[in-house]
């Protein structure tokens, strides 16, 4: 069959020369233009996943995508030269990965301290924290996929329909983690700082500009899909703390050197190099695409921005808005009501000084010394429901201290009033479990086929003309907004057959 719409690399857009100072990156973010309509990278990232076909959208898009691209070029590159030197560089750099993470584990077995969460709290506060970029994984190479016939994209596209999981809902990597956040309370996500939303930002703008930058599209798909030694520490840690680390552990396999989703991010490189056009400027664009990745908040930030008590304080703040014409003008601290306290969110921090110094919250001590807690949980909790899972364990961690909840115990709860101190593993729960004759929940494997946006593909899939139609209908269901519910599910089974 013919291509689709094959790529025509003499239309590509020319690269922009970069400034000869570049801003910094990270600075950047700080100076948009007066007139920009989405000034924000939240503002961009929901832009994008509601109207991503819209006009306006996409301009605004690619003029964020050229400002982007300009303060990465001042940023360094450690690929190679010449892309005949990938396959070198991919390899050398498992070797590298594997060697630190020996020595995280030897130094772990000598009883050196988790690395990356302090407690249960901050690991939690960390899924929280990398949602936006999660909830778009993969989407910067959607833009590929309507290129589908085109074998010179074939890695491209394979690995965004891998993404997808096939189609199977317990390996879609969005609907993975979208569970992963309700099992632990984490729905709410939409308030965190700008800078979250800045990966998630640039992959939905690439996707929607595919054909214009498909350099700087291949070359942010080879840095993303190369395994880092913070996926398999975050990995390590989660799976002690008991909190399941599937999504993180799926990242490890199918981003494997071999067979995997790094050897075919280098292959894209390789597969669509010019071979009549100016290779060198392709690759200088696949470079500078390549440090997008360096762009916004990343692991390591994320969870070295972790503040206990200011996010203590921003729960608090949060909920002040309901609160505040929730008590009775008897409940007073300080001598000041409640209401009082919660009228004004920046009072916060003011009022847990308040009720610690009443001792209605005694730091540093078990949470059942302390009498607000019990508000929260028990037999008598007047408060309960209030505060979800993860708000809770905040709270837990932050009464106990630093030196306490470094054991990663779970909040009790009055479902688990007995929890443990020292939780056991994610993977030694499954074991005991197994070992008890009860079952995990099973990953689903089947779809709603009664839901009426798959029953409306179906239709539209039976009156297509032809196999190029039924494409454009496939792909347009498998969208970063919707390709992990039914229809998107759905959809991704019907092109895995469709593309063989």
């Amino acid at each position: 069959m013919s291509s689709l719409l094959a790529l025509d690399l003499d239309r590509f857009t020319p690269s922009r020369p970069a400034p000869p100072h570049p801003v910094p990156a990270r600075l950047r973010q700080t100076a948009q233009p007066a007139n920009d309509a989405l000034p924000t990278d939240r503002a961009r990232y929901d832009a994008l996943l509601d109207r991503p076909r819209d006009p306006d959208v996409r301009a605004a898009a690619r003029a964020y995508l050229d400002r982007q691209l300009q303060a990465a070029a001042g940023l360094p590159c450690d690929l190679p030269e010449q892309p005949s030197g990938l396959a070198d560089w991919m390899h050398a750099g498992v070797e590298a990965v594997g060697a630190q993470y020996r020595d995280y584990l030897a130094g772990r077995k000598a009883g050196a301290p988790r690395r990356f969460f302090g407690n249960r709290a901050h690991a939690l506060h960390f899924l929280r924290g990398v949602a936006p970029t999660k909830l778009v994984d993969g989407s910067w190479l959607y833009g590929v996929l309507r290129h589908w016939q085109n074998p010179r994209h074939a890695d491209l596209v394979r690995t965004y329909v891998e993404e997808l999981g096939d189609g199977q809902p317990g390996k879609n990597h969005v609907l993975l983690y979208r569970r992963l956040l309700a099992t632990h309370g984490l729905e709410h996500w939409r308030d965190l700082p700008d800078d979250r939303y800045t990966q998630g930002a640039l992959q939905l703008a690439l996707s929607a500009h595919a054909d214009a930058l498909l350099p700087e599209i291949i070359g942010f798909n080879l840095g993303y899909e190369q395994l880092p030694l913070h996926l398999l520490i975050t990995s390590y840690e989660l799976n002690e703390l008991g909190i399941d680390p599937y999504y993180f552990t799926l990242h490890v396999t199918v981003d494997n050197a071999d067979s995997g989703h790094a050897q075919r991010a280098v292959d894209a490189v390789l597969d669509a190099m010019p071979r009549l056009g100016d290779g060198d400027a392709f690759w200088q664009r696949v470079r500078n695409g390549y440090r997008l990745n360096e762009l916004g908040a990343g692991t390591g930030s994320v969870i070295a921005g972790f503040d206990i008590q200011a996010e203590v304080e921003r729960i608090f703040a949060r909920k002040s808005g309901a609160g505040r014409v929730a008590h009775s003008d008897y409940c007073r601290v300080a001598g000041r009501a409640v209401n009082d306290w919660l009228s004004r969110p920046e009072q916060v921090g003011d009022f847990l000084a308040a009720l610690e110094d009443m001792g209605w919250i005694v730091r540093n001590a078990p949470v059942a010394e302390s009498r607000f807690w019990g508000l929260l949980q028990g037999e008598r909790a007047e408060m309960f429901g209030v505060f979800s899972r993860y708000e809770l364990q905040v709270i837990h961690d932050w009464i106990r201290g630093p030196e306490a909840s470094a054991d990663g115990a779970p909040a009790p709860t009055d479902a688990a009033p007995g929890a443990s101190r020292r939780p056991a593993s994610f993977r030694a729960q499954t074991r005991l479990a197994a070992a008890r004759g009860l079952q995990q929940p099973a990953l689903d494997t089947g779809l709603d086929l009664d839901d009426p946006d798959v029953q409306e593909l179906r239709r539209r899939l039976d009156a297509a003309e032809d196999v190029t139609r039924q494409g454009e209908l496939l792909v347009e269901a498998m969208a970063p907004a919707h390709h992990w519910t039914a229809m998107g599910l759905y959809a991704t089974q019907r092109f895995v057959a469709l593309a063989g």
